[in-house]
Parts: C-alpha cells; sequence; structure tokens
C-alpha cells in the first residue's frame, strides 16, 4: 500500500511538471539576483587594497578607540566593531582590507568576523570612494516617491553610473537599502547629511552647490522643519492643557 501511495505521489509529480514546464518552459529555472550590492563580498587584493598596505589609528583616534571599546563589559569588547570600522573609514576615507584586520586584532576578534560585519552593511565602502558620497534611497516609500527619477537625474548630473565615481574623484553615486527617513522620500544621504523632501530641481541644485564649494543646507527641502504632517498638524493643535487636568478634583 504503501509503495503504490509513493508511485502515484512521484506520478502525480511528474506529471504536474510536465503541464508546468509546457505553460512556461522557465518554471524550474532557479535563478540568483543580480545584485545583492554594488560591490562584490568577496576580497580581491589589488595594488591600493591588500593586506600589506599599512593602517593604524592616529593617537587621536587610538584614544578615541579605547574610550568606545571601555563602554562594553569585559569580555565583550567585540561589540564594538561597528563603532571602531566606523572610525577607521573617517580616518582612512573609505575602509581597506588592513583596516579591517587592525579593527579584528585590537578587539581580539578572529579577523572573519570582522569581513562578515563589513561586507553586510552598506555604511562601509570597501573600495575608495569620492570626497562626496551620494547615495540615493530607492527602498519602496522613496520609490513611491519617484526615487528612480532621483538616481536619473543624479547619473546625468555627475555624468557617471550607479557604483560610478567621477573622473575628479569628487563624486560617488550609490543606490543603498532604507536610510530611515521614510516620511520625508525621496531623499539622499551625502556623506553625513541628509537632503528630503526632494524635487528633481533640488537634486541639481545640491549637487551643483557642491561642484561650486558651497555645502547646502541639510534637512527637507519642502519648508516643513523635520518630519511633521506635509499637510500642516493633525494633532497638538492647542496649547497643552495645565497642571490637574484631568484629574478628579478630591485627589
Amino acid at each position: 500500500m504503501q509503495s503504490l501511495a509513493r508511485s502515484a505521489f512521484h506520478q502525480g509529480r511528474h506529471l504536474l511538471k510536465n503541464y508546468v514546464l509546457k505553460r512556461s518552459p522557465t518554471a524550474f529555472i532557479n535563478t540568483s539576483s543580480v545584485f545583492t550590492s554594488e560591490k562584490l563580498f568577496v576580497h580581491r587584493d589589488t595594488d591600493q587594497n591588500n593586506p600589506d598596505i599599512p593602517f593604524e589609528f592616529t593617537p587621536e583616534n587610538l584614544n578615541r578607540a579605547e574610550s568606545i571599546i571601555s563602554i562594553y563589559p569585559e569580555g565583550h569588547e567585540s561589540a564594538a566593531v561597528i563603532p571602531l570600522l566606523d572610525l577607521a573609514q573617517r580616518q582612512y576615507g573609505w575602509l581597506p582590507l588592513s583596516a579591517m584586520n587592525y579593527v579584528a586584532d585590537m578587539l581580539n576578534m578572529p579577523r572573519m568576523r570582522v569581513y562578515e560585519v563589513a561586507t553586510f552593511y552598506t555604511m562601509f565602502n570597501r573600495e575608495p570612494t569620492g570626497k562626496y558620497h551620494v547615495q540615493v534611497c530607492t527602498t519602496t516609500p522613496c520609490m513611491l516617491r519617484n526615487a528612480e527619477d532621483v538616481v536619473t537625474r543624479c547619473k546625468k548630473n555627475l555624468g557617471i553610473d550607479v557604483g560610478g565615481t567621477t573622473k575628479d574623484g569628487m563624486f560617488t553615486l550609490a543606490e543603498v537599502e532604507c536610510l530611515g527617513a521614510c516620511v520625508n522620500a525621496p531623499m539622499i544621504q551625502i556623506n553625513d547629511n541628509y537632503y528630503e523632501d526632494l524635487s528633481l530641481d533640488d537634486v541639481d541644485e545640491i549637487l551643483n552647490d557642491l561642484k561650486a564649494g558651497r555645502t547646502p543646507k541639510a534637512g527637507p527641502r519642502s519648508g516643513r522643519l523635520a518630519c511633521e504632517p506635509a499637510g500642516g498638524l493633525t494633532s497638538l493643535t492647542e496649547p497643552p492643557p495645565g497642571p490637574g487636568f484631568g484629574v478628579r478634583s478630591d485627589l
């Protein structure tokens, strides 16, 4: 009986597969996504990025690193890996392999564990970037607010594709996942500054200011202060009540 059931199962599966293949010949072809990042996860030695390139913290950054490590309990120093990698990147301009190895040794971590962190977070640039790192968020909220047009405008203004750097080394363009400013979509991050509520003219103005050596004002471009409702407040529209409001009179 069990043999008969197994036979019927496999025959039914075979018939179903043939039916699906006739309807869609590519139905059982499995493919991976083309991009998970604009950079390779696997390191390849180059003249500018290999284990022999010297790296160590400056005295000032070494003090800062030791201060960061002291925040964490003894035996859990590895929790400082992200802020130390960020510190190394800010010092060097990007994050070479030798800087990752230096941080790993400083925290007594297996180097592979540090590589895993550096390849997981897009905030870490494992290749040289321009003076201005233009990161366009294209996750769902920004996409619904025409983020793809923002990417296109950046490419046109800078004359490079996503992942490229201008010939003068001033700009690198990247397409990234959520930057946490969804209610201010579309937006871009340039170095440490957020530019939000963007129109396409805003994109050109920001990039042209940077080209001219000016620093555009960060924040929303729509006139709102932060992330309050674009159409005006819908709550807390009256002065708050004074002390004792809503409290029983006999208390």
